[in-house]
């Protein structure tokens, strides 16, 4: 169940992957089409307006379109077989299926509870997917109609049928099949759905009066799960769905800029249930206090090494919000010190709720500031200099938190480890390895993607040994037959990744940035 967890998690990462570019769009459009940081430029009957307006809507696609996406992209990581076209049939059937819905509803709406001639939004309970009138079930709805569409693809795609029905094989076969159950899915939503609103309103309500305690939970929760690779599906109603706000705290967030860009008040006082995307706090303050703990403390002789490690992961975490990398160092050799970082950063978010500063702050520096610092610096800025102050008192603070612990404990973090096990690369070969090069490091660890694959699928104990590969954005999720045939961690570093970790059958090993082409490789030897 744990390994179906993980791969489940792993996959709902893929269509997140698209967010950064997309809130780059969106905060920029919006900072350029506010009359009140723009002025005149930005008034709605100028050109320049209007040009920057094309673009911003353009922005607006992944944001309006998040359930159609996760639809679509659930089979990537989730299919068994012919990925691309269980993509096609993801799609097809989920749209079959709002169609089956919007009819139900139109027709006997009052049956169910639904008045369907209310306007989309609001409490209303309906929403517009792909231009149809329907049922709004969030992301929950769209994964649960891709998860019954990738299990009959797995179950019928290979299907063989008489050679004068050849016609309906494969993708058709599997779309017939799935026409005819979208019906009786479509009933159940439409007799049950609008009773699970009913509860997420109240759930709403809970949320948001547990408040200060409640972000704590949340930020401590997320941090703790990253290894189990579950942190995705605790954050992602909160985020992407309708757990604490219409349509997600992202797209809710979004579309409230220009109203806080025109306000000095408190951004708590405007939207104060964007406390809980406070994960990335820890990322840019806290991955630097880190760094600077392990450097501080590493062997004289490896100072130097150890810098070469910890500086592009640092700026990878900062910037891209990206951790895996640093967290994952020192996760394998000392994991109290990863139980003390998850309580520094739901701390230092708790903190930074109770001063008031909350919005999309889930990521790095660059979406922080198309999302937050770029539209709404001219009226918040106050607000983004107080959270500097108190974000680098809690870097100083993860730094002498850490420096004590690693030695009191003598932890063996990068620098301080037994020669045999852990291997150091430089800067060039480390962003090598990032870029996917094909220059192998000096000590001979695979250098292309190719080799490197080779050598994964030797240290996963073959071909033979694995039952399926996905990946999220660092790691290759692996599952395989046998655990006792896999190579340690140590083995793993050898050859140019960031370690591996293995639970039961389930293994992910740290690759960086460049993992979807490795999986590609992988895929190709399989």
């Amino acid at each position: 169940m744990m390994q179906k967890i993980q791969k489940f998690g792993g996959a709902m990462f893929t269509p997140v992957l698209l967010f950064a570019f997309a809130g780059i769009v969106v905060g920029v459009g919006t900072l350029f089409t506010t009359e009140a940081i723009m002025g005149d430029l930005a008034r709605p009957d100028s050109l320049f307006y209007q040009v920057w307006n094309v673009i911003l809507q353009g922005g607006w696609t992944v944001f309006n379109q998040l359930p159609l996406l996760f639809a679509v992209a659930l089979p990537i990581g989730m299919a068994k077989k012919q990925n691309a076209r269980c993509c096609m049939e993801a799609l097809v059937l989920y749209l079959t299926f709002h169609y089956f819905l919007s009819t139900m509803l139109s027709q006997w709406g009052s049956a169910f509870g639904v008045d369907f001639s209310a306007e989309v939004g609001g409490t209303s309970g309906l929403a517009m997917i792909a231009n149809i009138k329907t049922l709004d079930m969030g992301m929950m709805g769209a994964l649960l109609v891709s998860g019954i569409v990738i299990y009959l693809h797995n179950r019928f795609f290979d299907t063989e049928l008489p050679d004068w029905l050849g016609s309906f094989n494969g993708s058709t076969f599997v779309f017939m099949v799935g026409f005819f159950a979208m019906l009786p899915v479509a009933l159940l939503s439409a007799l049950i759905w609008p009773k699970v609103q009913m509860g997420m309103m109240a759930f709403q309500g809970f949320v948001k009066g547990a408040g200060a305690v409640g972000i704590w939970v949340f930020i401590f929760l997320e941090r703790a799960l990253i290894p189990f690779g579950l942190h995705h599906i605790l954050y992602s109603p909160f985020y992407y769905d309708n757990a604490v706000v219409p349509g997600g705290l992202y797209s809710y967030w979004a579309t409230r800029l220009p109203e806080m860009a025109a306000s000095t008040a408190s951004l708590k006082s405007l939207v104060p249930e964007a406390g809980f995307t406070a994960t990335g706090f820890s990322k840019i303050f806290g991955c630097p206090g880190i760094a600077a703990a392990f450097y501080m403390t590493a062997k004289p002789e490896k100072k130097k090494q150890a810098l070469a490690l910890l500086l592009p992961m640092t700026l990878t975490a900062i910037l891209c919000g990206v951790t895996e990398p640093i967290e994952f160092t020192f996760l394998f050799v000392a994991p109290p010190l990863f139980v003390v970082h998850a309580l520094l950063a739901a701390t230092l978010s708790t903190v930074m709720y109770l001063a008031g500063i909350v919005g999309i702050h889930s990521g790095g520096a660059i979406e922080m500031a198309s999302l937050n610092w770029i539209p709404l610096g001219a009226s918040h800025w106050q607000q983004y200099l107080l959270m500097l102050g108190i974000g680098l008192i809690f870097t100083v603070i993860w730094f002498f938190v850490f420096r004590f612990l690693i030695l009191k404990f003598d932890f063996k973090t990068p620098g301080r480890e037994v020669d045999e096990g852990v291997k150091f690369y430089s800067k060039a070969e480390y962003r090598e390895r990032q870029a996917g090069g094909n220059t192998a490091p000096a000590d001979g660890a695979a250098g292309s993607r190719d080799e490197l694959a080779a050598k994964i699928l030797e240290g996963l104990g073959g071909k033979e040994n694995i039952v399926d590969v996905t990946n999220c954005a660092t790691r290759l999720r692996v599952n395989v037959h046998d655990e006792t045939k896999l190579q340690n961690d140590a083995y793993f570093k050898s050859i140019g990744t960031h370690g591996a970790m293995v639970k039961g059958k389930s293994v992910q090993v740290i690759v960086g940035l460049s993992v979807p082409k490795v999986r590609a490789k992988v895929e190709e030897l399989l």
